[in-house]
Order: structure tokens, then C-alpha cells, then sequence
């Protein structure tokens, strides 16, 4: 089927925190490369995204700060509109969950359903904080796990073991809000019958949609597989969007049902009077950019709800990523182990296309991958520096040496010439096979070949030694290379924005825009640079003619149709500047980085063998069988002095120990070689046991037991005198 428009989202990140590598390579870089694509190629597109702002996690870190969830929200959802328009990921419209607009949309939608009797009604018994006066998730439940007695297991998983949990098998299971013991209380919910709904969705996606990614296709079978279950779309909290029906008090829509209206709502307040269309048009393709974590809602839920509401399009594909590990090791907001985007643009200012092509270059697409900070230099460095760079700077410099900066005429051309522009057009064919399929890794490989071909002609042709005897000769060797970097201009466009453009600078060409939508209404739009303004950007309205005004430009403009074209630059056609399209990543700037994890590594590592040490010392052995008046009473404890001390030959854990008793010197072994050194032991007070019977070890008569104290984590301790006694004084 042949669309009129497509609408592109990208999943809703949420807004307790600020967005890194991981977020970008999951969902939103795909998304504005496949944009950036139908753009060029002139296609009516309309790129939605915003902050997800309702749910627990946000309650809770603003409970923590002393704070509103309004603030919180607020903080970070300037942060991350921030940290996406500085990696130049344009959204038409980047809004919030929080907004009235949305509030009134997601009621709506929520009460449609609820009057058509799409819900369920269920009364369940769900554990309550009765000092936070809230019902706990069961991130919020921290107990002892019945399978490992990790102290710090979820109420739905045991980090530890690993096993799946519910809050009821937990052993001691507190709050983690007030530290209360959990009670457990009634509460009404209102459910989604999904079960209702799965033999639609088998066909739907199971039939209908095999070309689905491997790994989105076979994470929704799974799940089909397994059978679905009705699931609760509301909750009981004070902070999200109030459900709007009687009996309801209390409760919010649960954020997995809210957060995809988001969608629908962002469209609406973009486009007031035409959103319609771009949801409820069959004519109208929806895609949704998102990671892993988030198939189920976008093909199974989301689809559900909106087959529920009965008259919105579906979604057509949902180019789903796995996970970016990060040197590898699991991306985690929580142990601080990411790249920041707000910290990367401050670190590596105007190397913004640097991050977004190595995270093209490895992104996740059918398996996690992962982001190094030497695979980051080194493919800046060989990569986008050495080989597009250097050809782009190489062409133009030579250029502006010897034909005044100004495109020389085809003066004597050779078939290694036009076999090196033909080769283009091989490469543009994949590119777009690999685009409109979303294997943008792959796109990016052919695009990289271009410049590939343009900087192995350069060097082969060596254009500085021809123009010693034969300038001709130089001209359409410079020609050439110049439709190359044309080419690139146009081909980079969707990966490398920011380089393209300084490209399409050096150049003096502008760019089909396609259509913009922040302004209202969308038309088609073309860019121009105009004769007398230098280098400032100009816009025209572009409908099939060109008006008088971008007609009396001497300027030119790409679109996606010409690349591979045999001339997009003309004869006599004017240059810009040459300037670096790329810099140096130099080793400093990379080994800061990589300091700075191992130095988060470090701290981690040290917390957690605190935490674990101070967990096991709280640990006791159990009490051994009890013993009599009698029994204890014929111990003979006493104090000793270690006089000597010495290992025991071909051991790693005896000791052999001169003891003076204060009634005799006798020899006793202990086992505590892995504890303390023969240095550490002479001259020390310590308790012994006197009267138990000889015994040898290792040939040697050991008289006596010296008395330890072994502690939860295994490690053992002498029982010393607080102030020194005599030796021979008894204990008991």
C-alpha cells in the first residue's frame, strides 16, 4: 500500500533523569536518520516525541529530594530537549505527559474505553504503607529472597539469584518508602482484557507483519505464546492523570497506558486542526522508533488500546533495537555507569556527529552491542577524519589552489572518471534498501563508501603531481572529486547533519528541506543561499516551481533524487571556504574518559564489598546443642602470651605458636595462617583452652586450643583481653 504521509515516534523517555548513549541508540538516533531520509526524498512526515512524566519513580525521587514531582519532571524534561536538539534530533514537537492538553486527551481516551465496557473490573488485596499512607509496587518491597537470603531482594525479582519473586514470598518484607512492615489492603482497579484480544493480534502481527524485525517479531510471539493476561490501567497515587470516573478517587492512569495517548496528544497540540489525519487517515503509515523494553507496549498493548477506540490507524512497523552495553558492561542510571548526552556535549564540543556515527556504526540492531571509548576515537579518527574528511579537504583546498576556488570545467575527462561516478550509484541503491528497511548500520557503511571511492580516486589520480604538466587534465580530475563531495552532501545528510551542512557550506548549495511542521500546517519547503547574504541560510516555498526570487539565486540546491547524479555541480560554480569537517580525537581526551568509569567502576566495587562485609558480620552461626553446668565447668580457660610464632612447612593455613601459659611453655598449631602472619602473633594476649588433649598435626604435638571469634563473612578474630592480665588468669 502507498502512504501520503508518515508519522514517526520515538518512545516517551522518562523524566527521572537525563538521556545517555543507550537511550540514543535505541530509539531516537534511528528515528531522526529514517526522518532526515524521508525528508530529503520530500515525503510529509511528522516526527512526534516528549517526556513521560506521571509514575512512581518520579514520586519517589521527588519524596527523596524534598521536592514536588513537578519539579522533578521539570528538571529533566529540560535536560533531555536539551541534550536531543544539541545531536541536532529535531522533533516537530517535543512536549509532555504533564500538559493540559495531554491530561484531556488521555481522560478522554480512557473514558470512550470505559463506556463501550472495553474494561474489567477486579478487587484484589495489594500490601499498603501505612506511614507513607500509599500502595507499594513491588520495586517498592524489599525483603529477604526464600531462595539465596539475599537481605535485599525486589518484591518481583532477586537481583541476586535472579529468580522471580511476588511481594508474598518475600521473608521480613519492608517498605523501602518508611521501613514499615507492609499490610495488605483492598483496592478496585480497572483492567485491559488483552486476552480478549489475542487472537486479533496473532493474525495481526503473527500474519500480518512477518516482516517485522526478527527480534520485535519474536518477542511478540513469545508473549502471544504464553498466553496473555488481562492487565490494570489504573493505580492508586496522587501524581499522573486523574481517572475521571465516579468511585475513582485516589487513582491515576497507570503510566504504561498513559505514556503512548502521549502520542496522540503531542499530535494534537502540534497540529489543532489537522491531527486527524495523521492518526485516523488509513492513507497516514505510523511508525514507532523504541528499545527493547518496550515491544510489548508498542505492539501488543498499545495496538490493543487503540483496536479498543476503534478508529486510529496501526502501526505499521515498530524498528525496535536491543541494548548498548557500555565497556562492557550493562548500561545503568542507577550505578551511574553511562555516557550522559548533556556531558558528552560539553566534554566534545562540535562533535556531535562523532557520537551520532559510532553509535550508528554499532548500533544494537538485532543484538545488544558495545560503546568503547577506543572504538570511539579510533573511528573518529580513521574513519570520519582520515577518509571523508580528507578527501572533502583534499578536493576543495586543491581547488581553491589552482582554479580560484570555483568548480573547473570537464576539460579533459578519462573513462576512470565516470566508471568512478557510476560506482555511486551502486552505493546509493543500497543505501536506500538498508534506510527503508531501518538497517541503518549497514545504510551508514554504504554511505562511508562513497566517501571511500572519492578519497581512493583522489589519492590514486594524485592531482597535485598531474597539475605539474597537464592542468586540464587537473580540472576534470577536481570535477570529478567535487560531484563526489555532492554526493556526500546529500548522502550524510541523515547521519552526519551537522557535517553535511558545513559540507553543504563549503559547497554553497542548500538542501531540500521537505516538509516543515513546527511552524503549523506543513509545506514544502527548499533552501537557498543567497548571492548577497554570503553564507545565510535563506527558505522558499517550493511547489513545483521556483519562485523569481530563488530563481535570481546563482545558488544551487540538493535533494535526495540527485545523488549519484553525473553533475550536480556545475562549471564555474563558487566554493566557500574549506574548513575541517572533522578534528582529531586525541588519547588524552579519551583516557579522561575511561578514568572517569573506572573511577565510578572503583567506588561501586569498594560500596559493595562494604555493604557485603557489613551484611556478613551481621551474620551469627547458629547455637550448638546446649551443655551442662558440669561440661563448662571442666573447660580450663585461661590467658597465654604468643612468644614465638612460625609456619608450618608445606601449609598455607598452620601455625606453629610458643605459647607461655603462665603454668608452662607449650607448642600450639592454629589455623590461622590466612588471618595473621608469624609477625603479627608475638607478643599477643590471647585466650587458650588448656586442658583439651594433645593431639599432633603435622608431626608437631599441639597442646591446647587458641579460642576465635568467626564472624558472618568467614574471617576469624583472637578473644583478647581489653587491658593485659597476667598469664594463667582463668575465664570463667
Amino acid at each position: 500500500m502507498s502512504y501520503k504521509r508518515t508519522l514517526v515516534t520515538c518512545a516517551l523517555p522518562y523524566a527521572n533523569g537525563p538521556v545517555h548513549i543507550g537511550h540514543l541508540a535505541g530509539a531516537y538516533l534511528p528515528g531522526d536518520i529514517y526522518v532526515r531520509y524521508l525528508r530529503m526524498r520530500g515525503e510529509d512526515v511528522v516526527f512526534i516525541c516528549g517526556s513521560d512524566e506521571h509514575g512512581v519513580p518520579i514520586t519517589i525521587k521527588a519524596r527523596e529530594q524534598g521536592v514536588t514531582p513537578q519539579d522533578i519532571v521539570d528538571k529533566y524534561h529540560k535536560v533531555m530537549k536539551d541534550a536531543f536538539t544539541g545531536l541536532g534530533i529535531n522533533f516537530d514537537i517535543y512536549s509532555r505527559t504533564s500538559s493540559a492538553v495531554h491530561d484531556e486527551n488521555a481522560a478522554e481516551f480512557f473514558r470512550k474505553l470505559y463506556d463501550q465496557d472495553d474494561f474489567i473490573t477486579q478487587e484484589s488485596e495489594q500490601l499498603y504503607d501505612e506511614d507513607a499512607k500509599m500502595f507499594l509496587t513491588d520495586r517498592l518491597i524489599e525483603g529477604t529472597c526464600p531462595k539465596c537470603g539475599n537481605p535485599h531482594a525486589y518484591g518481583d525479582q532477586c537481583e541476586k539469584c535472579g529468580s522471580t519473586l511476588s511481594p508474598e514470598e518475600l521473608l521480613d518484607p519492608k517498605s523501602k518508602l518508611s521501613g514499615s512492615t507492609p499490610v495488605k489492603k483492598k483496592t478496585k482497579h480497572w483492567y485491559l482484557p488483552l486476552n480478549q484480544y489475542e487472537p486479533w493480534l496473532r493474525d495481526w502481527i503473527l500474519e500480518q507483519h512477518k516482516e517485522w524485525k526478527t527480534n520485535v517479531y519474536g518477542q511478540c510471539k513469545s508473549w502471544l505464546d504464553g498466553g496473555l493476561q488481562p492487565r490494570a490501567v489504573t493505580r492508586d497515587l496522587d501524581w499522573g492523570v486523574p481517572v475521571p470516573v465516579d468511585g475513582a478517587e485516589g487513582k491515576v492512569l497507570y503510566v504504561w497506558f498513559d505514556a503512548p495517548i502521549g502520542y496522540i496528544s503531542n499530535t494534537k497540540e502540534l497540529l489543532p486542526e489537522s491531527w486527524e489525519k495523521w492518526w485516523k487517515d488509513p492513507e497516514t503509515r505510523l511508525i514507532h522508533f523504541i528499545g527493547k523494553d518496550n515491544i510489548v507496549f508498542h505492539c501488543i498493548v498499545f495496538p490493543s488500546m487503540l483496536k479498543a477506540y476503534g478508529d486510529y490507524v496501526l502501526p505499521d512497523n515498530v524498528p525496535s533495537n536491543e541494548f548498548l552495553n557500555l565497556e562492557g558492561d550493562k548500561i545503568s542510571t542507577s550505578r551511574n555507569w553511562a555516557v550522559w548526552v548533556h556531558e558528552y556535549e560539553k566534554d566534545f564540543p562540535g562533535c556531535e556527529d562523532v557520537l551520532r556515527y559510532v553509535l550508528t556504526a554499532n548500533a544494537p540492531e538485532t543484538k545488544d552491542n558495545d560503546f568503547t571509548w577506543k572504538d570511539f576515537q579510533s573511528r573518529n579518527n580513521s574513519e570520519l577524519l582520515a577518509i571523508f574528511g580528507n578527501f572533502v579537504n583534499r578536493a576543495v583546498v586543491l581547488t581553491q589552489k589552482y582554479f580560484g576556488g570555483k568548480v573547473p570545467a570537464n576539460l579533459k575527462p578519462e573513462a576512470i572518471d565516470a566508471e568512478t561516478l557510476a560506482s555511486i550509484k551502486p552505493c546509493r541503491e543500497a543505501l536506500e534498501k538498508y534506510l527503508d528497511t531501518f538497517h541503518f548500520r549497514e545504510a551508514l557503511k554504504e554511505a562511508m563508501n562513497m566517501a571511500r571511492i572519492g578519497n581512493k580516486y583522489i589519492s590514486d589520480m594524485e592531482p597535485w603531481k598531474v597539475a605539474k604538466e597537464d592542468m586540464d587534465r587537473t580540472a576534470s580530475i577536481l570535477y570529478t572529486c567535487l560531484q563526489i563531495c555532492a554526493d556526500l552532501a546529500i548522502a550524510f545528510e541523515p547521519f552526519t547533519p551537522f557535517s553535511a551542512q558545513k559540507l553543504r557550506d563549503i559547497l554553497r548549495v542548500g538542501i531540500n528541506a521537505g516538509w516543515d511542521h513546527r511552524a503549523g500546517e506543513g509545506s514544502p519547503t527548499v533552501n537557498f543561499y543567497k548571492a548577497d547574504e554570503g553564507l545565510a541560510l535563506h527558505t522558499v516555498p517550493f511547489a513545483g516551481s521556483l519562485s523569481k526570487e530563488a530563481l535570481s539565486s546563482p545558488s544551487l540546491s540538493l535533494d535526495w533524487s540527485m545523488l549519484g547524479a553525473s553533475e550536480l555541480l556545475p562549471s564555474g560554480h563558487e566554493l566557500g571556504q574549506a574548513v575541517l569537517l572533522f578534528r582529531k580525537i586525541e588519547d588524552d581526551e579519551v583516557e579522561a574518559q575511561i578514568a572517569r568509569l573506572q573511577a565510578i567502576k572503583a567506588a561501586r566495587e569498594a560500596a559493595e564489598a562494604a555493604k557485603a562485609a557489613a551484611e556478613a558480620a551481621k551474620k551469627v552461626e547458629p547455637q550448638k546443642p546446649e551443655v551442662t553446668f558440669e561440661q563448662f565447668g571442666a573447660m580450663d580457660i585461661r590467658t597465654a602470651t604468643v612468644l614465638a610464632a612460625e609456619r608450618v612447612p608445606k601449609t598455607d593455613k598452620l601455625l606453629k605458636l610458643s605459647i607461655d601459659t603462665g603454668i608452662d611453655q607449650r607448642t600450639i598449631v592454629s589455623g590461622i595462617a590466612e588471618y595473621y602472619s608469624p609477625e603479627d602473633m608475638v607478643g599477643k594476649q590471647i585466650c587458650i583452652l588448656a586442658n583439651l588433649a594433645p593431639r599432633t598435626i603435622r608431626g608437631i604435638e599441639s597442646r591446647g586450643m587458641i579460642l576465635m571469634a568467626k564472624q558472618g563473612d568467614g574471617t576469624m578474630r583472637f578473644i583478647t583481653p581489653q587491658e593485659a592480665l597476667v598469664n594463667g588468669a582463668t575465664i570463667g
